[in-house]
């Protein structure tokens, strides 16, 4: 009788440290979740502190085409206010669907500065230009990072037995970003 005591204090001892392992673990990914959503806030910042100087810059060398700027200038204001404290796919959605408009009016911008030769050649101009493209390489690598810890995080909130600890616990799967519809398709730039 003592020895099978033992052995059922064993079994319960090995779940109970099973369980706190698990659950530890489960923190550590939300967290590391959360940490890479804000590396991704911090590239869509780096994003909206940039256009703004980019345009500056390009508005006092040319009077190029006044709608490209007021585009640029209100996808900005549209970017910066999605509200991003809810980690969630809406939020994820509706906070992509801004930045892929700040991202297509800033394309807007490059091209028809193409069109300007004094422009594209003075220094300022193609500093901020590398700094813009170096943003988007950063946007993508955050988003890529974001995805990422999200498959690990669901990954483990799903998978036997971890989703029993995630269960009674409240962790629930996560949706990262995925591509919009028609992203598919090579995009026409006319000039």
């Amino acid at each position: 009788m003592k020895r099978s005591g033992y052995i059922i204090i064993g079994i319960i001892a090995v779940i109970v440290i099973y369980f706190v392992v698990a659950y530890n673990s489960l923190v550590k990914k939300d967290e590391t979740v959360k940490n890479t959503w804000n590396e991704v806030q911090n590239a869509y910042q780096r994003r909206m502190d940039l256009v703004p100087s980019l345009v500056n810059v390009v508005k006092g060398l040319t009077n190029y085409e006044q709608t490209t700027l007021v585009d640029v200038t209100t996808a900005r204001s549209k970017a910066a206010s999605v509200d991003v404290s809810n980690i969630s796919a809406t939020a994820y959605n509706q906070q992509a669907a801004a930045q892929d408009a700040l991202a297509a009016s800033s394309n807007r911008l490059l091209v028809s500065i193409e069109r300007y030769p004094d422009l594209k050649g003075t220094d300022a101009f193609r500093g901020l230009q590398v700094q813009l493209e170096g943003t988007e390489r950063r946007i993508k690598f955050a988003r890529k990072d974001f995805n990422a810890a999200i498959a690990d995080y669901t990954s483990s909130v799903r998978s036997f037995p971890t989703n029993i600890v995630a269960g009674i616990t409240g962790f629930q799967p996560k949706d990262g970003f995925q591509a919009d519809a028609g992203t598919d398709k090579s995009v026409e730039i006319k000039f």
